[in-house]
């Protein structure tokens, strides 16, 4: 039977724990510099916008997001724990906590292999590919999940 995992509002305990999952998959996220995502984090979890998952005690996944900026703006899942359910318990939680409005993401390209599981896994919480851009001088795609259209209807 697949265990069910919960996401839950980090803490400043957490940190440490959450700083060695990100040094871990630091290579998936270009341009990160890690004392300023530290000090991201540490604002994040001052206003409830960072959510973790643990097994066991550990963290192993983690999302930021913005409800003013109505995006998902960080997410890592430790390699032992990919496609097990972490990722959609952070997206979960995180739809059940933001406003009814449009939320994006940015992932990688079509084609770019690190894009592959990102790219379904938002795709299957209905999030459509939208404009080509770059961040952090690497090509990159919005994706965007519509909610407020399901409004008008």
């Amino acid at each position: 039977m697949k265990k069910q995992y919960h996401a839950e509002f980090a803490d400043e305990a957490c940190v440490s724990d959450w700083l060695g999952l990100v040094n871990m998959v630091a290579d998936d996220f270009p341009g990160l510099v890690i004392a300023d995502y530290t000090v991201t984090l540490l604002k994040n979890i001052a206003r409830q916008t960072a959510l973790c998952v643990k097994d066991n005690g550990n963290i192993v996944g983690i999302l930021l997001f913005s409800p003013n900026q109505h995006c998902l703006s960080c997410m890592a899942v430790h390699p032992q724990y990919r496609r097990q359910g972490v990722a959609s318990a952070l997206i979960s939680e995180m739809l059940r906590l933001m406003p009814d409005v449009d939320i994006s993401v940015t992932t990688y390209r079509e084609g770019d292999e690190k894009g592959i599981a990102p790219r379904a896994l938002y795709q299957r919480f209905n999030f459509v590919p939208e404009e080509l851009c770059m961040e952090f001088d690497y090509p990159v795609q919005r994706f965007v999940l519509h909610r407020s259209r399901k409004n008008l209807n």
